[in-house]
């Protein structure tokens, strides 16, 4: 592993940051569904909070998607609002399968002046229009796939390992603040991902490359 301090790699999420905002997405699936945003923000809370958690079960991959399924279609029955289990996690997810072109084509050319670069995501499922980012991955982290979810250090930590650098050699983006702050405290430095503008603008300036 290379232990230079010279910043090598920049690893970025998916859900937020390659795609639509997340709040978009989960907004025009709950219309669809006919589920009030104060409903779906209750539900997903007591999902969250809960000591073992479903959600972060789903994301380590110990809980099946069509069981985690079934368990939110329960938690929005109990609230008084009928969702049909099978097929929730696709519907729920589907504003997320369009790319953005700003961000693959900036990966795209990171990696062409040099960086290594990976995905790193938490996954609900396998959900990943992974054919639209040919090129633009060195490596592909899926938490499901490797048992650790965001913010666990060592998810950062097996990232950072596959591309061969220490985690103060890589910068990381994410639209979630909570995986920004673990990422930092595991050694990386950490871009909160506001929009493809302001990314763009501070990357360049991080890595000293032209990434437009």
């Amino acid at each position: 592993m290379e232990t230079s301090g010279e910043l090598r790699g920049l690893i970025v999420d998916w859900g937020g940051v390659l795609t639509a905002p997340l709040d978009e997405a989960v907004t025009r699936w709950a219309a669809a569904e006919g589920i009030g945003m104060d409903t779906y923000a209750s539900v997903m809370k007591n999902l969250v909070d809960e000591s073992d958690s479903p959600i972060h079960s789903l994301e380590r991959g110990e809980l099946d998607p069509a069981a985690f399924e079934q368990v939110v279609a329960e938690r929005f029955r109990a609230q008084g609002t009928p969702v049909e289990a099978d097929g929730l996690l696709t519907r729920m997810l589907e504003g997320l399968q369009a790319l953005s072109e700003d961000m693959v084509g900036l990966l795209r050319r990171a990696r062409k002046a040099g960086l290594r670069t990976a995905l790193l995501s938490n996954s609900w499922g396998e959900h990943y229009p992974e054919h639209l980012w040919i090129g633009a991955f060195d490596e592909v982290v899926i938490s499901g796939r490797v048992g650790l979810r965001k913010p666990e250090p060592e998810i950062f930590r097996h990232t950072c390992r596959l591309l061969d650098l220490a985690p103060q050699q890589c910068v990381f983006v994410d639209d979630l603040r909570a995986n920004i702050v673990g990422a930092a405290q595991t050694g990386l430095i950490g871009v909160h991902f506001t929009s493809y503008q302001d990314a763009v603008d501070e990357l360049e300036i991080l890595f000293g490359l032209d990434l437009r």
